[in-house]
């Protein structure tokens, strides 16, 4: 029987030919048009990449290898007993393109078992930085310290084979998703618990065994964790710590290099950090009105207080998304099975209510419904994880299952050295005014 490795050779080789193929027709045709207005505005739109793993809807939201999150939800394998889809098993439907079996998720939940071994030196350089550094900078420093295992970069040194490139990076990012719940659950346990480490539990399955040394042992945790590791895995090519990991990819930097990039572009505020500033706000709001859980009345004003002073409501508001986040709605599911009256929940429910509309009246937003970040924390703080610098984190692990699948499809496919065109203001201008070209090599 093929094992995983060897079954995403034969996709990639198959996809390999389809791609040249299609090149070869329709290289020259052109798939849309750039206005000044994207040049000067992030890029916003310009369709530059591929990432085979997932793909954005506007209107119907993240789709991993065609499959909505509600049809995840039902297909994916589970945990015994589980209701939560394992992560494993995304992880497969995103490298092979598709379902996965029971039998498929176990070999994946255990060869992550055996590679997840963290070598001394790692936790070393952990423990040279205060621990009051914020626990993204804590995790980007364990991952590039854990780059001296990199299987691409030694055998990169050696003079491998360019058609070898992609079986060295997909052992770097098996052994990297292995290893990132042992990095990750350390220093929670050394910034907030005391430094009272909890060993690996090889029996559980991987988001199970997180939750473990993180310290959680009821299984509505462990339930969360899968499905939290699930919704966060990846949101298409464009979002800054896919396209970063791609393009530090794309210069054969080793997948540990190329990872820790991805994290210092999911840790800002307009990323990954969304889901810390969330739960802050909500805290802040809470505070100031001196109650667990403010009317909706009352959550009308503060809002319009946070936006007369300049400020964004955070978790509202997605680049491509013009609807609820289904990862939102199965959040929010979630919760309405497993805390439906909790405080901090409902606050979460009746911003929701109340948001949207305000949003609306001033006319300029294009999407005023919440996006992931605008519940998870809440989830977290009913287990008791209320130390919400430490969210992205969460988010970072769950992500390296998605930047690392297609890492492994970038190498596979030969993707080359991504390099962009870019001007200068004065070109514009001149192009403006007819006395130049701007859009050449």
């Amino acid at each position: 029987m093929a094992t995983i490795k060897e079954r995403f050779k034969l996709k990639a080789d198959e996809q390999s030919v389809e791609i040249k193929d299609i090149l070869k027709k329709h290289g020259n045709t052109k798939i849309g048009e750039v206005v000044l207005s994207q040049v000067y505005q992030g890029m916003r739109g310009i369709t530059g990449l591929v990432s085979e793993t997932s793909l954005l809807d506007a209107k119907e939201g993240i789709r991993f290898r065609g499959y909505s999150i509600p049809e995840l939800q039902k297909k994916l394998p589970k945990a015994p007993k589980g209701t939560q889809p394992l992560p494993e098993g995304l992880f497969y439907l995103m490298l092979i393109g598709e379902l996965p079996t029971d039998s498929d998720v176990n070999d994946i939940t255990n060869a992550w078992q055996r590679r997840s071994h963290v070598p001394n030196h790692v936790f070393d350089a952990i423990e040279s930085l205060p621990k009051a550094s914020h626990p993204m900078t804590q995790l980007v420093v364990g991952i590039m310290a854990l780059q001296t295992e990199s299987t691409f970069a030694r055998k990169y040194a050696d003079g491998m084979n360019k058609k070898d490139y992609w079986d060295a990076t997909y052992d770097d990012a098996m052994n990297l998703i292995a290893r990132l719940p042992r990095i990750a659950a350390y220093i929670y346990r050394r910034k907030y618990k005391d430094e009272k480490h909890i060993q690996p539990d090889g029996l559980l399955d991987w988001s199970g065994n997180f939750a473990h040394m993180l310290g959680y042992e009821d299984e509505s945790f462990k339930e969360l964790m899968r499905l939290y590791m699930t919704i966060h895995a990846d949101h298409e090519g464009g979002n800054v710590s896919a396209h970063t990991v791609h393009l530090v990819g794309s210069a054969l930097s080793d997948p540990y290099l190329s990872l820790a990039a991805g994290m210092n572009g999911l840790a800002g505020p307009l990323h990954g950090l969304a889901n810390q500033e969330v739960i802050k706000w909500i805290f802040e709001m809470r505070d100031e009105l001196g109650v667990k859980l403010p009317t909706k009345e009352q959550i009308k004003k503060y809002v319009k207080k946070t936006l007369s002073e300049g400020k964004v409501v955070p978790g509202y508001g997605h680049a491509v998304l013009r609807k609820t986040d289904p990862r939102f709605s199965a959040q929010m599911e979630f919760g309405k099975k497993h805390m439906p009256n909790d405080p901090l929940v409902n606050t979460v429910w009746r911003i929701y209510e109340t948001v949207p509309e305000i949003l609306k009246e001033l006319g300029k937003v294009k999407n005023p419904w919440p996006n992931v970040d605008a519940h998870s924390g809440a989830l977290l703080v009913y287990y008791g994880m209320v130390e919400y610098e430490f969210y992205t984190v969460l988010f970072a692990v769950s992500r390296a299952l998605g930047v690392l699948a297609s890492l492994c499809w970038d190498r596979a496919l030969s993707f080359p050295l991504e390099r962009p065109k870019s001007v200068t203001t004065e070109a514009v201008k001149e192009w403006i005014e007819g006395k130049g070209e701007i859009w050449g090599d």
